[in-house]
């Protein structure tokens, strides 16, 4: 499988809890952008067929109807498989109905859309300025012209009140949208809200909000598939699959990395240079100790897991032959179930300190 990132970096708003590298909408720069990308990508794509299409940022949806007929219209030089997921990020104010026949007429066939709460008290919180009114207006005119794969991005932990996420399920539920990617807030540092921030989530809360998320959605029907996505049957995202599988993918714009054939690329995140064509940060040849880690850590966030006979044929050794799990299989925190390695949904949440506990003990 092969997936293709591109980082649109533009936007119309700045959130209070991201640092990702962005840029105020600014006419001046997007078409330099723009070119700059598009001879970027004519220089590094080699014609491959290709799985799925991420348009991400930023805000892709910031560009005017020109501007973002001319990033589609660049990115029709991608020979695409008959199947492809092709996905484009948006936040609520910047998607009207002209962009989706934009949308349409390029064959974009999924949206994802950063909503983040139905709560006003929330968004304000958290510097967005779209309503609940506006999030099912924009969703009805997606469904109307038959773009019905639709993520919403919410996040939970921004307050103690569970009765607020009771509330944002019920109104995500009733919508009838087929995916969900649910996020505990996390406060990136240099953020207005790493330093003026007063709610001090009790992390007891936190962790009976994500159970009632899980719970809740199973009930409607919704398979978790990985720690933080949700989604009704065959609608889970096969982009981010690539990603947790450890799969090959182009990523193309400010910032963006690829992983070829063990060859991690970052690109600059200095606008000036990326303008100028000097694209490149680093390249690092993966080594196999580096592969192994990777994979283990990025397959045991899905539920299905890491696939044992995969990873043998990959590496020629058995991860028990490298690992010491047994106390974890025997606690049952890890469980081998058809051949696959995976973390007891029961202790999914704590994902990170499990890996961690993997990797330390090495044989």
């Amino acid at each position: 499988m092969l997936s293709v990132y591109i980082h649109i970096p533009f936007c119309n708003h700045i959130c209070s809890y991201c640092d990702f590298p962005k840029v105020l909408y600014n006419h001046k720069y997007i078409n330099n952008y723009l070119n700059s990308l598009e001879k970027e990508i004519k220089a590094r794509y080699h014609n491959e067929l290709i799985d799925t299409i991420y348009i991400g940022g930023g805000t892709p949806t910031s560009l005017n109807n020109q501007e973002l007929n001319k990033l589609l219209n660049i990115l029709t030089i991608f020979k695409t498989k008959k199947n492809i997921e092709y996905t484009i990020e948006s936040n609520i104010e910047s998607l009207d109905l002209s962009k989706i026949k934009i949308l349409k007429k390029y064959n974009i066939n999924r949206v994802s859309l950063g909503v983040q709460s139905f709560n006003n008290n929330t968004l304000k919180y958290l510097n967005r300025h779209h309503t609940k009114k506006e999030v099912i207006t924009l969703i009805n005119n997606l469904k109307q012209n038959n773009i019905n794969n639709i993520n919403i991005d919410l996040i939970y932990a921004t307050n103690n009140n569970i009765k607020e996420i009771e509330e944002d399920l019920d109104t995500f539920i009733s919508l009838n949208i087929p995916h969900v990617s649910y996020y505990s807030l996390i406060i990136e540092n240099n953020t207005y809200l790493k330093t003026n921030n007063t709610n001090y989530i009790d992390e007891d809360i936190e962790y009976k909000m994500y159970k009632l998320i899980n719970k809740k959605l199973k009930k409607h029907n919704y398979h978790q598939y990985e720690i933080s996505n949700y989604s009704k049957k065959n609608y889970e995202s096969k982009h981010n699959l690539n990603y947790w599988h450890n799969g090959n993918y182009y990523g193309f714009g400010l910032g963006a990395v690829s992983y070829i054939n063990n060859i991690r690329r970052t690109n600059t995140k200095n606008l000036t240079k990326y303008l100028n064509n000097n694209y490149l940060d680093k390249e690092e040849y993966e080594d196999i100790n580096t592969s192994i880690e990777t994979d283990i850590m990025l397959s045991l966030r899905t539920t299905k897991g890491l696939n044992l006979t995969k990873f043998y044929n990959k590496y020629q050794r058995k991860l028990i032959d490298i690992y010491n799990i047994n106390n974890l299989l025997e606690d049952k925190i890890l469980t081998i179930k058809n051949n696959y390695l995976s973390i007891n949904k029961k202790y999914l949440y704590l994902e990170n300190e499990i890996v961690l506990k993997i990797l330390q003990n090495v044989k």
